[in-house]
């Protein structure tokens, strides 16, 4: 199997992408990335946005896109959110996160998973695949097994992929290689996010994730992007965006 191409979630760098977003992509070409997951638009544009890509030579083959689950409005939001993303040329539209609950009981599961099946659906009429992205509640039990479990078992793989983030699979208490060995076939994107054993954010290998067995696993089971996002620093964002750049890139992988 061939390397994953290696991007950078734009979460990463969101304190430059409040201030001047079209100059963030800029910024992020010229370290070296060839592919950004986008996550928010910052009040410009899909064809500024587009163009501001192109521009920085940047592939983004993915977007986070929230889910208003809450809103009554939430089918035609979402709507509004797809038709955005055809325009911007996405191929992937993943959502970020679902208010689950500290105490789910197995029917907010099942409501978590149909409520994803349905925007699945909706993404799929657009020519876009549908994708979740985890933090750690998802690899909490309910009933008999874990709640990603329970989501990916009952939503169809054709109108969900999972999104997994590595790091915060380690988190959960599971093997982030373990995880994408038993999806293979079914995450076409992952994140790299690394941990320190406090909990906090850390450039990627400075944490708690075994990087060689994740990332073996990703190459073996088919992984076409691997997407760095880091939400804490010790310098800057854009510096440690940079470092995880070169750490890649020292490996061979960029």
């Amino acid at each position: 199997m061939s390397k994953p191409q290696v991007g950078i979630q734009l979460y990463s760098v969101r304190d430059r992408s409040e201030k001047d977003f079209l100059g963030t992509i800029k910024e992020i070409g010229e370290i070296g990335y060839k592919n950004v997951e986008l996550a928010g638009y910052y009040g410009h544009s899909a064809k500024e946005v587009k163009q501001a890509l192109a521009d920085a030579g940047l592939h983004a083959p993915s977007a986070h896109v929230g889910l208003s689950v809450n809103d009554a409005a939430i089918w035609d939001n979402l709507k509004k959110q797809v038709e955005y993303a055809q325009e911007l040329g996405i191929q992937r539209f993943i959502v970020p996160w679902y208010p689950l609950g500290d105490n789910p009981t197995l029917d907010d599961v099942y409501k978590m998973a149909d409520t994803l099946e349905q925007a699945g659906r909706i993404v799929k009429d657009s020519g876009m695949s549908f994708g979740y992205h985890n933090h750690a509640f998802e690899f909490k039990p309910v009933g008999d097994k874990l709640v990603i479990d329970h989501i990916l078992e009952r939503v169809p793989a054709e109108l969900l992929f999972a999104e997994f983030d590595l790091g915060w699979v380690k988190v959960a208490g599971e093997d982030p290689a373990a995880y994408v060995n038993k999806y293979a076939g079914r995450l076409p994107v992952v994140h790299a996010k690394d941990f320190k054993e406090d909990g906090t954010d850390s450039e990627i290998g400075k944490g708690s994730v075994d990087w060689d067995s994740a990332l073996a696993a990703c190459e073996s089971a088919g992984v076409e992007y691997v997407i760095i996002e880091q939400e804490q620093y010790e310098v800057s964002s854009i510096v440690s965006a940079k470092n995880n750049f070169e750490w890649f890139k020292a490996r061979g992988w960029i």
